[in-house]
């Protein structure tokens, strides 16, 4: 495989390719190494480089004119702000991208799982609702995508028990109001104390066909002079020097909010963009509107840890931890016109957390210097656990050995396992129920051209998300139903928000999950949707579109592992349409391994 920058090409450049694929993400990738050990010619570009620099971060700055507002945009930043040091809330008013190779998966937390066969579902109650397949569809390549992230049985309800072989919590709940609902976390491969981050990884590989260009922004995608069939795009680097890419196909994963930036940028053949000729997008912007739904009494945390903690369960040799949570049944969401949404338990640090103390004070960051030095002084066997927690993460404990303590813990102590991988043990104060919901896709939530301009001379995204009052309403009544229920199963009350109890959704504090989702749905109308049932761009042949950005809905569950199925049907889709095609291969430019770059005109 290789990786180069494109300013070290010179000037004008020409490079010719199989298949060029615009971004590095986990969606990009996923597509790149299905085609590994095939004739096929990948080229990768990628924005970024190897790892973050701060000159890109600003080509993610966006304009956001609807939500998240007030309070909710203050708390975004406790919630993104500590997974990636290059986001900024100031740049990144909306949405979370990272311009490095990789992608997102450098600030996300592993978190996957799959959706349930009523996300696909037409609902009368959802308008725009319904995928043009189903679950099943989708079954072999969900299967195929466990494996690229590292993943165990693709399993997240009730069924997971008897995969681990426990038997369920007693008493249990009432199973026409609440499901229960599980998440898997993504390891890393590489360092087994950390979550899969796809850069690193895949560029390890050992890919002669593959190649990636780092530095090269995308600035045009380009077409034939009707507009109807892909031909190449231009190129940038951070300092504005200009290239050129031709390939036979393109496939278009760059995130929810660049996928439609770049089709409406495209303008010099249709000048609503490409894709656009009925308005569609940008359009049915979702996101997952998440918030604090209650929390229990510190005295109560115990009880409900050893409910909702990790559980633990081997498969062909690895370790896998699972978090549990809860769900409406199919039945009351259609019964109460309610949206699909979900809960889980997350632990809240304690003001007087040692670990947080320490660094304010080495950092000489402290405005209450003698608090922090006596939480430090009060709790040594945090502070131990820490540095024997550091002393594992070393390169001074093989990479062997730190896999196998993790398999032991994840299945054993699946908590304790869960807070190694997470970083530095953290005195904690209490247990709060986050919400995380679907929204009703809403054509007027979306994304559009701003009047101003990135370092490159493009016009930024502008940002309208718009949360509706079912997702507001929904969360409300998972919030009651938790508060009813939970005792009913033997479990301690929650104390809810007060939004919540009192029912007073104007008073919601919600904010975006960094899932952008949508954008360039998929559907099999052209007047509904940008891509078809394949992901190819209507009316633009040989241009295809991977993310989040083609859900027609978005379910509540976290979107990579559906992200990584829909790359992995797509790249099977390509290798058929390259085969039934004219590759660049039969040109009479000679191919060696590799991307051909003839001389600069």
């Amino acid at each position: 495989m290789r990786v180069e920058d494109l300013s070290s090409l010179g000037t004008d450049a020409t490079i010719d390719t199989d298949l060029v694929i615009i971004g590095s993400g986990p969606a990009g990738l996923t597509v790149a190494r299905e085609f590994f050990g095939t004739s096929t010619r990948v080229l990768i570009v990628e924005s970024g480089k190897l790892v973050e620099d701060p000159q890109f971060t600003d080509l993610n700055a966006v304009e956001s004119v609807g939500e998240p507002k007030g309070e909710a945009a203050r708390r975004r930043i406790e919630c993104h702000g500590p997974l990636s040091p290059s986001w900024s809330n100031e740049s990144q008013t909306y949405g979370v991208r990272c311009r490095v190779l990789g992608g997102s998966s450098h600030a996300w937390t592993g978190k996957s799982a799959a959706f349930d066969h009523v996300d696909f579902a037409a609902r009368e109650w959802v308008p725009y609702s319904g995928w043009p397949f189903g679950l099943e569809t989708l079954g072999p390549y969900l299967d195929r995508a466990a494996e690229v992230l590292n993943l165990g049985p693709n399993c997240y309800d009730d069924r997971l028990w008897e995969l681990m072989r426990l038997i369920p919590p007693q008493p249990q709940f009432d199973p026409t109001l609440l499901k229960s609902f599980f998440w898997q976390f993504a390891r890393s491969r590489s360092d087994k104390l950390d979550y899969l981050r796809f850069g690193p990884e895949f560029v390890t590989s050992d890919a002669p066909n593959v190649r990636v260009l780092l530095n090269a922004t995308v600035t045009r995608i380009d077409t034939d002079e009707t507009g109807a069939n892909f031909q190449g795009l231009e190129v940038s680097t951070i300092d504005g020097v200009r290239s050129s890419v031709r390939a036979l196909a393109a496939v278009l994963a760059a995130s929810g909010i660049e996928n439609p930036r770049l089709l409406l940028v495209s303008n010099g053949v249709h000048t609503n963009g490409l894709g656009n000729q009925n308005d569609i997008v940008g359009r049915f912007l979702m996101d997952h509107p998440t918030a604090r739904i209650g929390r229990f009494k510190v005295e109560d945390i115990p009880a409900v840890i050893e409910r909702f903690g990790l559980y633990g369960i081997r498969q062909r040799g690895r370790a896998h931890m699972y978090q549990p949570g809860l769900v409406p049944s199919t039945e009351l969401q259609e019964r109460e016109r309610l949206l699909h949404c979900a809960v889980y338990m997350s632990a809240e640090r304690a003001l007087d957390d040692p670990w947080d103390a320490l660094k304010r004070l080495l950092r000489a960051k402290s405005d209450r210097p003698i608090s922090d030095l006596r939480a430090v002084a009060s709790n040594p066997d945090l502070l131990a656990k820490g540095v024997r927690m550091r002393v594992l993460e070393s390169n001074a404990v093989p990479q062997r050995v730190k896999h196998l303590f993790i398999n032991a813990m994840a299945k054993q102590h699946p908590n304790f396992a869960g807070r190694a991988i997470r970083g530095l043990p953290h005195k904690l104060s209490g247990l709060r129920i986050d919400g995380i919901t679907e929204q009703r896709p809403d054509p007027e939530s979306r994304i559009t051209l701003s009047d101003k301009s990135d370092a490159l001379g493009m016009p930024i995204a502008r940002v309208n998300w718009r949360i509706d009052n079912d997702a507001r309403r929904s969360l409300i009544r998972l919030g009651h139903l938790l508060a009813d229920e939970l005792p009913r199963a033997g479990l301690p009350r929650p104390l809810l928000e007060d939004w919540i109890a009192e029912e007073r959704p104007q008073d919601s504090v919600i904010t975006d999950h960094g899932h952008t989702a949508g954008t360039t749905r998929m559907s099999e109308d052209p007047k509904l949707g940008v891509v078809d049932s394949s992901c190819q761009v209507h009316g633009v042949a040989r241009l295809y579109v991977a993310g989040a950005s083609v859900f027609p809905t978005s379910g509540h569950a976290n979107p990579t592992l559906m992200i990584v199925s829909l790359a992995i049907r797509l790249a099977d889709k390509i290798k058929v349409d390259l085969a039934r095609g004219t590759s660049l291969n039969d040109s009479p430019r000679s191919r060696g391994s590799g991307c051909e770059i003839p001389a600069s005109r």
